[in-house]
């Protein structure tokens, strides 16, 4: 036990560190509040990102809050997790490379029944860290273009706290309520003929959110699960400022000014999964997840939001547990993700498409894992007015599982 709690301790304070270091960059985090961080836990980003009908036996389960009712008693479960990512970003003139490290999340379970869990989590929610130059885009109602350059830092976390609870042998229901809280910093010039116009904006951003998700044991090899998330509105506060520049000389239009900014608009979401086991040691998982951003009825001057659907596919194998060697003990893992994304540029969505493996090395003789997973993805493409990103990503999830207040029965 005392071992376990210094364990803890340090990762608790190396993670809390790693937090505030957390970088991600990617000219589409321009949109909104940023491009969305995929926090997946324990192994769940080596079956490409799915995992809804997934219980939370031996690691926290994100995806759906309902795989709490499932956790075993006197268990604690505790997920911390970063990554490394490799990105190339190409138009048709340039190509450049940038390599990151990103702060993943943070999070406990713990059962307070043999029916029910609690989890807590700490995981950043997006990112807006970008940086463009000399992006010609049209005037509205005007045949001439104007030059963009444009740089912006900073993203939202996300603190949510978890709650699952087993009906009977074969359902689970649970919650989910989400705070998100941060702000991003927005520094804009626009060059148009002889003037030159710099924005200079710092928004504060603060909400709530709550979801809600099901799992439905059909037999032993067979589980379904479901996810609903409510739709939720994002307010902001801004201060900036506004200075032209042009032939007849300088000008500060506003400054230091306070003003409140259009809330962002967060879409009903739905989604659902399966989870199908063969020869007791091949998983299969399947998900299905619909974003309607259409009925937020939002737009941006770069492009305009759509209705987005996401579809993952994993695959795993282990051998059987009667099996006692290291390697033996080792799980495989593969997945596929689609994603049409939710930006439309000029018509065109920036679609994402991954493919990842992965390693579940256990550690000691216990249900602790280090998670392992590498995948290579592309977002957007080349033209039309879009920037094609090729990234290849690292992540390294440790999923510990302890088990506490139980008396040993031989000393």
């Amino acid at each position: 036990m005392k071992n376990n709690l210094t364990y803890l301790a340090f990762l608790l304070l190396f993670s809390w560190q790693s937090f505030a270091q957390s970088i991600s960059s990617s000219p589409y985090s321009l949109y909104g509040l940023g491009t969305v961080y995929d926090a997946d836990f324990g192994g769940i980003p080596g079956i490409g990102s799915s995992g809804i009908a997934l219980p939370s036996t031996q690691f926290i389960n994100n995806l759906n809050p309902a795989s709490l009712g499932f956790m075993n008693l006197n268990h604690f479960l505790f997920d911390v997790g970063g990554k490394a990512i490799l990105t190339s970003y190409e138009n048709s003139v340039n190509k450049e490379s940038r390599n990151n490290a990103q702060f993943s999340h943070l999070a406990l379970a713990f059962p307070v029944s043999d029916k029910s869990a609690f989890s807590l989590a700490l995981k950043p929610y997006s990112s807006s860290t970008y940086k463009i130059s000399n992006l010609s885009l049209p005037i509205i109602d005007s045949d001439s273009d104007y030059i963009l350059d444009a740089t912006g830092s900073g993203g939202l976390n996300d603190v949510d706290i978890s709650y699952g609870r087993k009906f009977s042998k074969k359902l689970s229901l649970g919650a989910s309520a989400s705070v998100l809280f941060g702000n991003t910093t927005d520094d804009k010039t626009f060059t148009i003929g002889n003037s030159i116009t710099n924005s200079y904006k710092t928004t504060n951003y603060s909400g709530a959110r709550l979801s809600f998700g099901g799992q439905y044991v059909v037999d032993s090899t067979f589980t379904i699960g479901s996810t609903l998330k409510l739709p939720t509105k994002i307010n902001g506060s801004q201060v900036g400022s506004l200075t032209t520049v042009n032939i007849s000389g300088s000008s500060v239009i506003e400054s230091d000014v306070v003003t409140d900014v259009d809330s962002y608009y967060m879409p009903f979401e739905a989604g659902f999964g399966i989870s199908k086991v063969f020869k007791n040691n091949i998983n299969l998982t399947l998900d299905y997840e619909r974003r309607f951003w259409d009925s937020t009825n939002q737009s941006s001057i770069y492009g305009n939001y759509a209705d987005q659907d996401k579809y993952a596919l994993g695959l795993s194998y282990s051998k059987p547990s009667v099996i006692r060697s290291y390697f033996d003990r080792i799980k495989y893992s593969t997945g596929l993700n689609y994603d049409t994304g939710y930006l439309e540029v000029d018509g065109n969505r920036v679609k994402n498409v991954s493919l990842s493996v992965g390693l579940s090395l256990p550690l000691e003789n216990s249900a602790t894992a280090l998670n392992i997973s590498y995948s290579y993805g592309q977002k957007g493409s080349i033209g039309n007015g879009l920037i094609k990103e090729n990234y290849h990503k690292l992540s390294l999830n440790l999923s510990l599982d302890a088990i506490w207040f139980v008396k040993r029965k031989i000393d």
